[in-house]
């Protein structure tokens, strides 16, 4: 078998020719062309006349520990249409110095490694490993249209670089995946996620879990008024919780020194849930009536607003809600009239919950996954890099990693 044939089976690109093979200090370079003789467009893939050529190198993957490289005198074509461009050239996407083999790989690594990993396995730079997941990502997402068919969505932010920019997620609950993602956290950011589904699309919205977040309602209500809006239920619970700590807080400050020795230790029992709690945190709260009889009236307000999401019924989680907001308001509790006050304004999308049992613990679960990713890679320093990672990570593309053709003997 000769050389160029060996190595045309071993780099197994479609529509390319080997047309010879040298080696020199870095590795090895293979002389390629496409299976066609007359140039392409790049952006329209019409025929077209060269312009002229220039010599051009892209890096493939490492043939035995050797660094390999394609070489070809890449032409530029006179396009009627779309002008002086770069030919398409069946191995690399236009613009690129890496094949399409060499970038599924990467991609494929950086799923599933952290930063280092990737950057000495395939011996390039992060802020290159990010360029190449940004095209892949392109290429991927171009197949489908992930804004079709879109009923139930989850809307968040997350925060990157030291939590001074953030940028807002949507999810579809239905997929369990990420189907948009921009810079910011404002309304009109959000807007941008609804021009792009138009007026069609918006009208086959069901159901929006969001935060209490000012903007996200004024973005949703606006695009998509018929859609109904879902108040996170976690995110009511957390300022529950908070309101108990304050509680807690404000008493231990102006308690006596015997009393503050009493209350020492007690901010998990008052958050943890009571299945979950040790003996010590269970007999704590037990002595809590007797030691500081406010902090306890927190905590039952606190667990009757938990135990208000857990009913079936409308009409009985409705009527419990209303009776919780008239005794939290009288409680003389700051932090708890103030609650009454907030969740008193969101009543109908807080309830919605009961009925339709969606949150965003599934939005706040990719999240997470992002934040890991984040750690992973050392932080972000552009958004559109981030964005990138979560879709290669959170959008539910399947990255492979790249395999060659065997060499087939007969």
């Amino acid at each position: 078998m000769r050389d160029t044939t060996l190595l045309r089976t071993i780099i197994a690109t479609q529509d390319t020719i080997v047309t010879g093979v040298e080696f020199d200090e870095h590795g090895v370079v293979a002389d390629v062309r496409p299976s066609w003789k007359i140039a392409r467009c790049g952006d329209c893939q019409r025929k077209c006349p060269v312009y002229d050529a220039r010599q051009r190198t892209w890096r493939h993957l490492d043939l035995g520990g050797m660094v390999c490289r394609i070489r070809y005198s890449i032409r530029r074509v006179s396009c009627r249409s779309c002008g002086v461009k770069v030919e398409a050239v069946p191995w690399a996407e236009g613009g690129s110095r890496f094949t399409r083999p060499f970038e599924l790989h990467t991609t494929y690594l950086a799923q599933h490694n952290d930063k280092t990993t990737v950057t000495k396995l395939m011996r390039i730079a992060w802020v290159t490993v990010g360029k190449i997941i940004q095209r892949v990502v392109r290429r991927q997402r171009g197949d489908v249209d992930r804004l079709d068919n879109l009923r139930v969505i989850g809307v968040d932010e997350i925060s990157y670089r030291r939590h001074h920019e953030y940028i807002t997620v949507v999810v579809d609950h239905e997929r369990g995946v990420v189907v948009w993602a921009a810079k910011g956290k404002s309304a009109d950011v959000l807007k941008q996620f609804f021009e792009a589904l138009g007026p069609e699309r918006c009208a086959k919205i069901e159901s929006v879990t969001i935060d209490m977040s000012a903007a996200y309602i004024k973005a949703v209500t606006e695009a998509a008024p018929e859609a109904t809006i879902i108040f996170d239920r976690f995110h009511v619970q957390k300022l529950a919780n908070e309101a108990v700590d304050e509680v807690r807080r404000d008493e231990v400050r102006e308690a006596e020194p015997e009393d503050k020795k009493a209350l020492k230790n007690t901010r998990w029992s008052l958050l943890k849930n009571p299945w979950n709690l040790t003996d010590l945190e269970d007999k704590k709260l037990a002595d809590l009536p007797k030691v500081n009889e406010r902090i306890y009236r927190g905590y039952v307000l606190k667990e009757v607003l938990v135990a208000i999401f857990e009913c079936t019924s409308m009409f009985i989680a409705g009527r419990k809600f209303d009776e919780w907001q008239a005794w939290a308001s009288r409680s003389r509790l700051k932090p708890f009239v103030k609650l009454a006050k907030t969740v008193r304004k969101h009543r109908d999308g807080i309830l919605e919950y009961v009925r339709e049992r969606l949150n965003n613990g599934r939005v706040e679960g990719l999240n997470g996954k992002t934040r890991t990713i984040t750690r992973r890679s050392y932080g972000f320093h552009s958004a559109s890099a981030l964005i990138a990672m979560i879709f290669l990570c959170c959008g539910g593309i399947h990255a492979h990693p790249a395999h060659v053709s065997p060499l087939v003997t007969h």
